[in-house]
């Protein structure tokens, strides 16, 4: 199921920029053609940040249906004229159903790399668990900021961290992507890094005095 699933996948087309902000254009006058489109041209990001719990077969696809839910839960609150990317808002949504699932089951939990100091990472600002009101408050307000800072970062600085940390893609496959050399991609990758530390530095002091 999960191969034959894999090979469905890969035959599903990456959106142009320019041609997924038209789709969203249309959502937001209620074309439901553009929604399906959308939502079939973020299918692999479910599937990859599904396969990156390494679960056995059948909780992979149990992951793949919860992330569906959560990716039509992030549609339904996206709003394009933020500027902040689909796939960074949508990730936030995925994960946290993913990882409601694997609370009620007790499978585990999934931690990302990539500090942005403090001994906070990137990936859990972007997690969600079932926890107590006020952690979950305090949760999503610092998802909310580091949404924030990601949609301040120049266009190139913002697709090189979102592609490398919440979609898991390799450094070189990113400079493939937007056309720049592989070293480029690391100098975008540390400055897009410390310019985020530099955003939240105040906010994250505050926070862990809390």
């Amino acid at each position: 199921m999960l191969k034959s699933y894999l090979e469905e996948l890969r035959k599903t087309k990456l959106l142009e920029p320019q041609e997924e902000q038209l789709l969203w254009e249309r959502v937001a006058e209620g074309d439901v053609k553009a929604h399906q489109k959308l939502m079939v041209a973020y299918q692999p990001l479910v599937f990859k940040i599904a396969i990156s719990f390494q679960l056995q077969e059948n909780e992979t696809m149990e992951l793949v249906q919860e992330g569906m839910v959560g990716l039509l839960e992030a549609a339904e609150n996206y709003d394009y004229t933020r500027g902040v990317a689909f796939s960074v808002f949508a990730t936030f949504r995925i994960k946290g159903r993913m990882f409601d699932y694997l609370k009620k089951t007790n499978n585990g939990m999934l931690y990302l790399e990539g500090d942005l100091g403090s001994g906070l990472t990137l990936g859990e600002t972007l997690a969600s668990v079932q926890v107590s009101p006020a952690e979950y408050a305090e949760r999503q307000l610092l998802h909310d900021k580091v949404t924030q800072a990601l949609g301040r970062l120049p266009e190139k600085e913002q697709k090189v961290i979102t592609s490398m940390y919440l979609e898991d893609r390799p450094a070189q496959a990113v400079a493939e992507a937007i056309d720049i050399s592989l070293g480029h991609v690391y100098r975008l990758q540390k400055k897009g890094v410390r310019r985020i530390r530099g955003m939240l530095s105040r906010f994250i002091h505050d926070f862990n005095k809390c």
